[in-house]
């Protein structure tokens, strides 16, 4: 069974705040065919690791609205990531945000 990632489910499990979760699913970030990945959620979010090893997050920071995130394979503490922007949900694509400025979207989906 797949289960997309929407806006509803994603801040229903930032409101439970639990310890992070690990499901293996299916993602795309602009840049990248779709990929076989682990999707953790915790408590404010969602990441998961890309094909270059390099590192997507996503943290919700209102109803249908977060911030994007892009941490390099080989950071170091106290390294900033770079900041892709606001996202918000697709409506039409169940699971995929897109960049409010640029042509970044990004789709997670889990399977049970």
């Amino acid at each position: 069974m797949k289960i997309l990632i929407t806006g509803a489910m994603l801040a229903v499990s930032l409101a439970l705040a639990a310890p992070a979760l690990a499901a293996s699913g299916q993602c795309s970030l602009t840049g990248y065919d779709a990929f076989a990945c682990d999707v953790e959620t915790d408590g404010g979010g969602l990441t998961f690791a890309l094909p270059d090893g390099r590192t997507f997050a996503f943290a919700l920071i209102g109803e249908n609205e977060g911030l994007g995130y892009l941490i390099g394979a080989d950071v170091a503490p106290g390294q900033i990531p770079d900041e892709l922007g606001a996202f918000a949900p697709l409506p039409d694509e169940p699971g995929c945000w897109q960049a409010e400025q640029g042509d970044i979207r990004f789709c997670a989906l889990v399977f049970e």
